[in-house]
């Protein structure tokens, strides 16, 4: 029982890590891009049109990657698969 209990809370750890160092990356990715875009606006303001659309294109795209490490972290919050392996592994051991 106390090695489910280590497996939980390691668990919520990587969790923890997954959306965190994502929320990152993602906050980080379209920071860059909105300020290439606000440089790249300045310098050549009639490519603004162009440029906006392929910037939207891009933050839903870096959104994208964020939401899908959300997913896989939720779903080994609340279907863990390691827990069924252990639980699997102590009843055959």
């Amino acid at each position: 029982m106390e090695f489910i209990a280590n497996v939980q809370g390691l668990t919520a750890i990587a969790i923890g890590i997954i959306i965190g160092l994502g929320a990152l990356g993602a906050c980080l990715g379209i920071a860059i891009m909105g300020s290439k875009f606000l440089e790249s606006a300045a310098r050549r303001p009639e490519l603004v049109p162009m440029l906006q659309g392929r910037m939207f294109l891009l933050a839903g795209l870096i959104d994208a990657a964020f939401i899908i490490g959300l997913a896989v972290a939720l779903f080994f919050a609340f279907a863990n698969p390691l827990i069924e392996a252990v639980k699997l592994a102590g009843a055959a051991g």
